[in-house]
């Protein structure tokens, strides 16, 4: 009988001990789980994203497809938004950028005349402001505002680290309306081929919208001539249509060459 009891408070004194150090093993993995830090923009910037349905929306997306009306045809895009994976198709060629390479398929009598390496993600990126001002690796900074048709708008310039995408040499200038803090108009340059800051400027207009899953996304963009920061006429538009936001990964056989 005493060597039951003696058995019973060794077992029950283990269990104490196996107890108390699984809670102190539960007590320090606690200690050493750190939420990331949120990151903090620019008020106004801020003002901006929340006028087209805030950044945290964006962000619970995981793709956006889109067409682009052309006079040559339709050009379907897809871009995968977390890693930036990209998909161009047209009746005449495909571009895809799978994660590690860019690559072009040209249909039987046509040659591509750009660049895919600079083209693949040009468009999406044009499409998808304000939200991807929101990248690691940018610095801003406020700047004049622009006036067009005697309304001013206030500007955030945007430039990036050395070692950030194809063209950290690239520059942005985001230009929203002061009445209902959405986007209006974006200047930027273009550093791909020179590899060197620019000070020549180009501008697109903001001017037409579309909700899309409750997000404010571009319906047209349309292209002004300017002579530095005093902008001209217009050149051109761009008509978007079909879009597309997806909460689900898409595979990753959509981004890679078809065989022919």
């Amino acid at each position: 009988m005493k060597k039951l009891i003696v058995l019973a408070l060794t077992l029950s004194l283990f269990n104490c001990k196996k107890d108390a150090k699984e809670e102190a093993v539960i007590e320090t993995v606690k200690e050493v789980i750190v939420e990331t830090p949120k990151k903090v923009y620019p008020k106004n910037l801020t003002k901006v994203f929340n006028a087209h349905g805030t950044l945290e929306a964006w962000n619970s997306f995981r793709s956006l497809s889109f067409t682009m009306k052309k006079e040559k045809g339709d050009e379907l895009t897809i871009t995968d938004l977390k890693d930036r994976r990209s998909f161009i198709e047209t009746k005449d060629f495909k571009i895809g950028y799978n994660g590690k390479e860019t690559w072009l398929q040209e249909n039987e009598g046509f040659k591509y005349k750009s660049n895919p390496q600079f083209y693949y993600n040009l468009m999406f990126y044009f499409y998808a402001m304000p939200y991807v001002l929101a990248d690691d690796g940018i610095t801003y900074t406020d700047v004049d505002a622009l006036e067009f048709d005697g309304k001013i708008y206030p500007g955030i310039k945007i430039s990036y680290g050395n070692d950030i995408g194809e063209s950290p040499e690239d520059e942005y200038i985001l230009y929203y309306d002061i009445e209902t803090n959405k986007m209006a108009w974006l200047g930027y340059t273009v550093t791909y081929f020179t590899k060197e800051k620019s000070k020549d400027w180009h501008f697109i207009r903001y001017s037409e919208w579309q909700n899309v899953e409750g997000l404010v996304l571009p319906k047209t963009l349309s292209w002004y001539k300017a002579e530095g920061f005093k902008i001209g006429d217009k050149r051109n538009d761009l008509e978007f249509t079909d879009i597309k936001l997806s909460k689900y990964k898409m595979e990753a056989s959509q981004f890679e060459k078809p065989l022919k």
